[in-house]
């Protein structure tokens, strides 16, 4: 998805409150900065992995959980 549809589809929603219950914090200048980068913007990363294997130009060797993420 787009980040300009991922914000029209944040509307109404309460970005924080929905990120703090997966246990992410936000701080952001702007709302439109919370959605812009709201978990629905991003493909599932498993499936471009699954796909980037299957065709042969990657190879899994481990899979990683990010604990923090710093856009500036």
């Amino acid at each position: 998805m787009s980040r300009g549809k991922a914000t029209r589809q944040a509307r109404g929603r309460d970005l924080k409150a929905e990120l703090a219950e997966q246990y992410v914090t936000v701080r952001a200048r702007s709302r439109a900065g919370i959605a812009e980068e709201m978990p629905e913007a991003y493909k599932d990363v498993a499936e471009v992995v699954e796909v980037m294997e299957g065709a042969g130009l990657t190879r899994t060797v481990a899979r990683l959980k990010p604990f923090a993420v710093i856009k500036g």
